[in-house]
């Protein structure tokens, strides 16, 4: 250890902020003092992490008497590169979830709910538990006006030009061009089948029928086990990635020194290669460039017209391997050559807010926005290997911890509908003022007196918590039914796959869930069946689809693992077996689809992920212990799923998340 280092303990608060510090793997904690006194809007962190992984860290914020933190904001840093960190304290007041981040910072993401600066008790830099102790380097902590500027970029490259990190070397990393050409092209020459010969034209399973050739993918409940029925009306369990798309998502801008060959962006030959998105992040950040390096690489191996070739050789991998569905977020170029999810282009949205995104729901403006925004699915009404179509993913409102959406409606100074028909709601449930003020303890002069603001009225009159929390419940129900009544007007033939939720936070997220065809949940764990049961402990009695999943690993191109983090590729493909049979075997589960097909970019995409969480890498070259593993699941799924044979036991070694 250096002159001068500090080993900080799990429980130790310690003044000191700048200096070389040694973090054990359970976790450290440094404190800074003086958050609720100061007036600066920035806390402003020069920062490295002497490591070879990225290390993912929180500045948490805590009320006096709290045992957890109000306010967590989780970032990343990239491994042994100074990075400057701008946390804006104007995000303690729970209005943004992701508000983006400077060139070279990886993902930002604000959690909890809210805290006032002025109630802050307690601040603390944590750095989140790790695999093995962790030495960071921090040159600066300091309360100031301005946002610190993004870094100085080294002038030695750390990304080669087909996208791969320079500094790793791994087993199946692509040496040149030529090697990257003879494999794309060997990848393209394949059968496009599935392997199994029991399986369906659209991966269904012949030794099952559910019922007479339904024409569209649907849905059958048989002693107590929900079932989709693919359109020849076989049992059908969906298996398949996210994001099956040479994407253009790789975040250039600020760091091209980094980049070895990037083209010109102005060339006519690269133009195609870049997009670039204005005040991105919800903060508005700034402006980012974005490349495409799988786009880049297929374009070196077959030329400008690469899209055929990718689109025959991607399809003939995922049916090889099993999978017999295209995930959230693909390429619309593929709908139709094997079966698939999709989204509603745009949900539908109000100018004005309630919290976060939650829309005004009960305004005529969010059913007329409703109307247009189903319209976008008229197009695909007829396809019969489209499964059906998710409302939306992740709602950010649904993220803050305790969200009670009535309160926030009365939180909220605008004289919105939601206002109204909460009052309306109350006057019809207690007819007169003193029967509400009786019931909530209160002392309202007349139901008037709710249409100015109130801050955490939960609080101030606890009474008046469950009326609250009932009428939540109606506000989420609006939030899902009318949408669903403008969708099924538009498109009548396919299933509604529901929201997508991160979690169920709360069981008044499940409100509405009779208006669709299939709930939908995002779960990221080793074993989905806690989560699964949680939906059913709700009362939703409908088949479940998990809409994300992935599992990530060190010992490949990439600097973080994402949400599960596992010890080796070998361990991922055993991770993908163990989660997906279970998922199987769970009576209301038909579906889990894996995050993502392709590994994100190094130096993180447009939100600062980089994971190692693709089936293939940045040159997509597949990883053969996951596609041998997921074969090996896929031979065994519909057994699994039907009840016939168990989930297997071999549970993968995990290590604690590399992620933001």
């Amino acid at each position: 250890m250096k002159e001068g280092s500090h080993t900080v303990r799990e429980d130790e608060n310690k003044e000191k902020t700048t200096g070389i510090f040694v973090f054990p793997a359970t976790g450290g904690i440094i404190n800074i003092s003086g958050t609720a006194n100061r007036t600066e809007r920035y806390l402003n962190v020069i920062i490295t992490a002497e490591e070879d992984h990225s290390v993912p860290f929180e500045l948490r914020f805590y009320a006096k008497g709290d045992n957890d933190p109000r306010v967590s904001i989780r970032f990343g840093i990239m491994p042994r590169y100074l990075t400057n960190v701008p946390i804006d304290l104007n995000w303690l007041d729970g209005h943004i979830l992701f508000p983006g981040q400077p060139a070279g910072m990886l993902k930002v993401v604000c959690h909890g709910s809210r805290i006032a600066r002025k109630d802050v008790f307690r601040t603390e830099l944590v750095s989140l538990p790790s695999f093995h102790s962790v030495r960071i380097k921090i040159d600066k902590l300091d309360f100031e006006d301005a946002p610190i500027p993004a870094a100085s970029v080294p002038d030695t490259p750390i990304i080669d030009e087909m996208g791969q990190y320079i500094p790793k070397s791994w087993k199946s990393k692509t040496a040149s061009l030529d090697e990257l050409s003879k494999l794309l092209h060997r990848e393209a020459s394949l059968p496009d089948a599935y392997p199994f010969d029991d399986w369906s034209a659209y991966g269904g399973w012949k030794k099952m029928r559910i019922t007479d050739n339904p024409g569209f993918f649907s849905k059958k409940k048989i002693d107590g086990r929900w079932f989709l029925c693919d359109p020849q009306g076989f049992a059908f369990f969906s298996a398949g990635p996210d994001c099956v798309d040479p994407r253009i998502d790789a975040r250039v801008d600020g760091v091209r020194k980094l980049i070895q060959g990037l083209p010109d962006p102005n060339s006519e030959n690269s133009r195609d290669l870049y997009r670039y998105v204005s005040g991105f992040g919800e903060a508005k950040r700034g402006d980012a460039e974005l490349f495409s390096f799988e786009r880049a690489n297929l374009k070196k191996v077959f030329g400008s017209a690469w899209r055929e070739p990718w689109e025959r050789m991607v399809i003939g991998q995922l049916k090889r391997m099993g999978m017999n569905t295209i995930g959230n977020w693909s390429a619309p170029s593929l709908f139709g050559r094997m079966p698939y999810v999709t989204s509603m282009p745009r949900f539908p949205d109000t100018k004005h807010k309630i919290f976060r995104d939650f829309p005004d729901v009960l305004s005529p403006e969010y059913k007329e926005d409703a109307a247009k925004c189903a319209q976008a699915l008229t197009g695909l009404r007829g396809d019969p290997f489209m499964i059906g179509y998710f409302l939306r993913n992740e709602p950010n409102w649904a993220f803050a911890g305790g969200l009670i959406l009535a309160e926030e409606v009365l939180r909220d100074p605008e004289d919105t509908f939601c206002r109204r028909g909460l009052i309306d709601w109350l006057r019809e449930k207690y007819s007169s003022v003193s029967a509400l003020n009786r019931a909530w303890s209160a002392a309202f002069s007349s139901f008037k007196d709710l249409q100015r603001p109130y801050e955490n009225i939960s609080k101030q009159l606890p009474c008046s918590e469950a009326d609250l929390r009932e009428f939540s419940r109606r506000l989420v129900g609006a939030y899902v039914s009318i949408p669903v009544e403008m969708c099924r007007k538009a498109d009548p033939n396919h299933m509604i796959l529901g929201m997508r939720w991160a979690w169920i936070s709360d069981p008044a997220l499940t409100a509405g869930w009779e208006n669709f065809d299939v709930f939908s949940i995002n779960c990221y764990s080793v074993d989905p069946t806690a989560a699964l049961d949680r939906v059913v402990q709700t009362g939703v009695d409908l088949p479940v689809m998990i809409g994300e999943f992935h599992f990530g690993a060190l010992d490949a191109g990439l600097t973080a693992t994402g949400l599960e983090a596992v010890t080796s590729q070998q361990e991922r493909g055993k991770a993908y077996r163990y989660y997906t049979e279970h998922a199987a075997a769970h009576p209301n589960c038909v579906g889990c689809h894996y995050f993502q097909c392709y590994d994100q970019f190094a130096l993180g995409r447009l939100d600062g992920e980089n994971y190692n969480i693709g089936i293939f890498d940045v040159c997509m070259r597949p990883y053969p212990e996951m596609t041998e593993a997921i074969k090996d699941c896929s031979r065994t799924i519909y057994p699994v799923r039907s009840g016939l044979t168990p989930p297997t036991k071999d549970a993968p070694e995990t290590m604690p998340m590399i992620a933001f």
